[in-house]
């Protein structure tokens, strides 16, 4: 309901055309099939307060959705699109606190905040493509290449300690990519920009992955393993 709602103030508001309104309603489909089928799937008594406030971000991504899908017909209102990423990710902050402060941590949160990530950087790549390359799609995809390529190897899903420099460098993409879809620097340093949070990302998976390689044996087993 609340994308609903959102899609049609983006109407009233920028003028938001069909193919918008079409891509931002099958987001909100999409979300609610598969956050039902987790939520019955987890057992949960209480969607919880934190879940909500992902669930807004959600909303909010759908928003930035619809107007990145829009945005191939005419000429996108930036103010919009990258008012909605920024509120998108400011609150990314907010519902991991919400979640601590509150006793609701729970592991559905967790994949519900990190897939509502995931799918922003997506979009917003999508949109910084056009002006500065298909090249850009690669930090979008890498996610999604990780999680393709654990249906293979499955030592690929095991958890995955805590680190601060994969969360500043999740962070970084998503300012990255807003700052370059909102055009405040030229195509040169914007490039360079993303190609920076890019190579950065790259690393940040390759430490991951050579981590998940050299502890598989010792997980398998049931063994500790030492941190990343």
């Amino acid at each position: 309901m609340a994308q609903l709602v959102l899609l049609e103030v983006l109407c009233r508001a920028v003028g938001l055309g069909p193919a918008g309104w079409l891509t931002g309603s099958a987001f909100a489909v999409g979300t609610w099939a598969a956050l039902t089928r987790a939520v019955r799937g987890s057992w949960l008594r209480s969607f919880g307060p934190a879940n909500r406030v992902t669930l807004a971000r959600a909303t909010l991504v759908g928003g930035v959705t619809a107007l990145v899908a829009d945005s191939f017909g005419h000429r996108a209102p930036v103010a919009a699109l990258v008012g909605l990423a920024v509120l998108a990710l400011l609150l990314d902050a907010v519902d991991g606190q919400v979640a601590r402060r509150t006793g609701t941590a729970t592991a559905l949160g967790a994949r519900f905040d990190m897939e509502v990530d995931a799918f922003l950087i997506l979009v917003l790549c999508v949109y910084v493509a056009v002006p500065l390359g298909p090249w850009v799609l690669a930090i979008g995809a890498m996610r999604y290449l990780f999680v393709a390529a654990s249906w293979v190897l499955p030592w690929l899903r095991a958890p995955l300690p805590p680190s601060t420099a994969r969360k500043a460098v999740a962070a970084l993409q998503g300012v990255v990519l807003v700052a370059a879809g909102a055009g405040i620097a030229p195509r040169g340093p914007a490039q360079g920009a993303v190609a920076l949070a890019l190579a950065l990302l790259v690393w940040s998976f390759g430490r991951d992955v050579g981590w998940l390689w050299r502890t598989r044996e010792r997980a398998a087993v049931g063994g500790t393993v030492p941190e990343a």
